[in-house]
């Protein structure tokens, strides 16, 4: 059996995340487990995929950095894979790769551990960036959103809401509607 695991970032990747779907189905997947959520974040579904493989299934996916965020994290999910005697297949660039064959083991760990540099790489720029930036006087920041809601933090409060309902209502998390009340 083919199960396919689909992941984006954000609920806004809506174009990316069908195009996952769609080449899951194509290449014959029995069921797709799907999320939206950071690749750093906990991943309900990657966790529901992994329990519901069995023996002689085979997990998809079609690139690896919609899989795993580090070479460990990759290592750690194909060891688990292989206890339960599963491969996994990546769709990658059209030409697949499945760890049911030492050749496709080795792939996976040398792109995996490719992806892993070029995600570094791409975090160093990014602070390299920021560091110009602030040096040019240009740098500011995100926008304080939770700071800038304070009124309507405390409106909500007033009203009887809770602080769980207020986070939800504003777009917030729930220890910013803490701090703002704490502020008051």
């Amino acid at each position: 059996m083919k199960i396919g695991y689909a992941r984006t970032s954000t609920v806004d990747q809506v174009a990316g995340f069908e195009a996952q779907e769609k080449a899951l189905w194509d290449v014959g997947c029995d069921r797709i487990f799907r999320e939206q959520v950071s690749a750093t974040g906990k991943r309900p579904e990657l966790e529901a995929a992994l329990d519901y493989v069995r023996e002689g299934d085979t997990l998809v996916v079609t690139k690896l950095d919609r899989l795993a965020r580090s070479i460990q994290h990759l290592m750690d999910i194909i060891g688990a894979l292989q206890r339960k005697k599963v491969s996994l297949r990546i769709l990658t660039g059209g030409e697949a790769m499945d760890t049911g064959t030492a050749t496709g083991r080795l792939m996976v760990q040398v792109i995996g551990a490719i992806a892993e540099f070029e995600r570094a790489m791409m975090l160093e720029r990014q602070r390299d960036g920021i560091a110009a930036a602030k040096a040019a006087g240009k740098y500011k920041g995100r926008k304080p959103t939770a700071r800038a809601q304070a009124d309507q933090v405390r409106e909500l409060a007033a009203q009887g809401l809770s602080k769980v309902e207020i986070a939800k209502r504003l777009g917030m998390h729930r220890a910013s509607v803490y701090r703002a009340l704490a502020s008051a």
